[in-house]
């Protein structure tokens, strides 16, 4: 990742005066570009894209695609930043290179801008074929102070072959984001015969390359496929992302030591596929690459939007995610009459103490840093976290549904029924199967006194929660968003269309859950309210779509926390 710096910014300097210096009329470069031009053909194929704000700088990313893709000479890259979308009030200029070894992506972490405000900026280079450029991307800084109102588009989950991404197409269209904030399963890893192929082939969005990738090479090219995609550029420019990643990114249900949907003996060794998926990730998205002496794959960082907000991006998969159990798993092959002795032992290790969802370290870090946020007077504390915290169990099936309802349901969801008796939670790749560490970090919150919102991806499912420590009290809401195409649970329960209400009504902890449907949330923070919108679209199988808002909900900060979610 590049950084400018002075001596690439010529005079220019941090604040308005060194704005103004370097500002020029008509869009004149104010730094030439002398290098010689890459003697090869080369475009701009994916777009642009701009992450991480701070109060004074932003990551901005691009790709230059060379004609010869087996090229090894670095291909010289001019980032021109302005203040207006016709690139003519130009207030600053850096010189970089696209070269293999990043697999010609260009990753500038541009500093010396101001709080609070709206950039424009665009690639150039010149080729053997005179200059090309790259679209015009928009992004925005940080406040450093006060509190301004936020509004966030928050998103996961867009598996290329299960339908068109206009969720992301109707995020272009706002021009109200203070950022876009993405949970993870920006890719999927799977081939085409595997999770969405079967739709893929019918709409003629297949996966490249064709099988499950495992090597560098095939994380970078399922990026590149995934960045190809016109409505995911357009949403990458009209505002700055924050990212995270879950478990897709790598492969499914990922840990620290291995992953459900990796087989060593056929795939090789765990720590190289993990280490080719973080580095195309890397490469590939618009964030910091982690700080020096981390784990790998430590990407978990904070951003603060003045005083109104803290957002913590967590990572929760390759770093300190204990190993998985799954009921699936575990249940597999066990006589009816002896699942209630297994499920009791399973549960004893779901309990146990030493696991953990973020690893000691990053746990630690998380309770510094919420009270650093309490402290510095931040009004909010927003995780960007991966999977339900909510306390989740599936509702009495045998009492909840009909036998016509009940005898209509097959594979997993047919199993889940019987089990569902027990009142044990389903979901043990959620903070339901890490309930020891989830306590912990509601004993952070309130020992900090944090105002907590959690945002939440992973399920496909439209979420808007309590969360409440085990001894009952209110320690937060979450605000879950469903996908933006992958299919959710009302998918695969047949002719059950009250099937969200039966959970709300089977859990303390959720005031409202959906099902079905793919959209984002646009969740608005001002210094005492957090409201949350879930806006679906009509379609994804048809680039022709409508959106709708389908529900609101608003909490209050109060002294020491916040009020119950209420409908807005």
């Amino acid at each position: 990742m590049s950084k400018i710096s002075r001596r690439h910014f010529l005079s220019f300097s941090a604040g308005a005066a060194g704005l103004a210096a370097c500002a020029t009329e008509g869009g004149d470069n104010p730094l030439a570009d002398t290098r010689p031009a890459y003697a090869g053909s080369a475009t701009f194929e994916h777009g642009v894209a701009s992450g991480d704000p701070m109060s004074d700088r932003v990551i901005l990313w691009t790709r230059v695609t060379p004609a010869n893709e087996e090229n090894t000479a670095p291909i010289p890259v001019n980032l021109l930043v302005a203040r207006d979308a016709d690139m003519t009030a130009i207030v600053s200029q850096a010189l970089t290179e696209a070269a293999p070894g990043r697999d010609f992506t260009v990753k500038i972490d541009t500093d010396g801008l101001e709080p609070d405000s709206v950039y424009y900026y665009q690639f150039t280079a010149q080729t053997r074929d005179g200059t090309i450029t790259s679209p015009v991307g928009r992004t925005k800084t940080a406040a450093a102070s006060g509190k301004p109102p936020l509004k966030f588009a928050v998103v996961s989950c867009s598996n290329f072959p299960f339908g068109y991404f206009n969720v992301y197409d109707a995020i272009s269209k706002r021009a109200d984001l203070d950022a876009v904030i993405h949970l993870g399963d920006y890719i999927y890893e799977y081939g085409v015969d595997g999770y969405g192929g079967q739709i893929g082939q019918q709409i003629g969005r297949n996966h490249e390359p064709q099988m499950e990738i495992v090597t560098l090479g095939d994380y970078r090219m399922r990026h590149a496929q995934y960045k190809n995609d016109p409505m995911l550029q357009a949403a990458h420019a009209v505002a700055p992302w924050l990212c995270t990643w879950d478990d897709h990114e790598s492969t499914n249900n990922s840990y620290r030591t291995g992953a459900e949907n990796h087989q060593a003996e056929t795939e090789g060794n765990w720590s190289d596929r993990k280490q080719a998926a973080v580095q195309a990730y890397l490469e590939w998205m618009p964030v910091r690459d982690p700080e020096a002496g981390r784990a790998l794959g430590g990407i978990y960082r904070q951003f603060s939007f003045g005083d109104t907000a803290t957002i913590f991006c967590l990572e929760s998969r390759l770093t300190g995610r204990s190993d998985e159990i799954s009921w699936g798993a575990e249940l597999a092959g066990v006589a009816p009459e002896a699942v209630p002795a297994k499920a009791e032992e399973v549960m004893g290790r779901v309990n146990d103490e030493n696991r953990t969802m973020l690893g000691r370290v990053q746990e630690s870090w998380l309770t510094d840093e919420l009270q650093s946020s309490v402290r510095g007077g931040k009004a909010w504390q927003v995780l960007a976290n991966q999977v339900i915290m909510a306390k989740v169990r599936a509702p009495n099936m045998m009492e909840t549904l009909s036998a016509e309802q009940r005898a209509a349901q097959s594979g997993y969801v047919a199993q889940m029924i019987p089990f569902s008796q027990m009142g044990l939670p389903f979901n043990l790749d959620a903070w339901d199967g890490f309930p020891a560490a989830r306590e912990r970090l509601y004993s952070s919150v309130a020992a900090s006194g944090a105002r907590l919102i959690t945002l939440t991806g992973d399920t496909h499912t439209s979420w808007a929660n309590t969360l409440h420590d085990a001894s009952g009290d209110l320690r937060g809401v979450e605000f879950g968003c469903t996908s933006v195409t992958s299919p959710g649970l009302g998918t695969y329960v047949k002719d059950v269309p009250d099937l969200g209400d039966q959970f709300t009504e089977a859990n303390d902890d959720i005031a409202w859950h959906k099902t079905d449907g793919h959209g984002y949330t646009l969740v608005t923070l001002t210094g005492d309210e957090v409201t949350s919108e879930f806006v679906e679209v009509s379609d994804i199988l048809d680039t022709s779509y409508t959106t709708q808002s389908i529900a609101s909900f608003r909490a209050q900060r109060t002294d020491s926390g916040v009020t119950p979610l209420e409908r807005a």
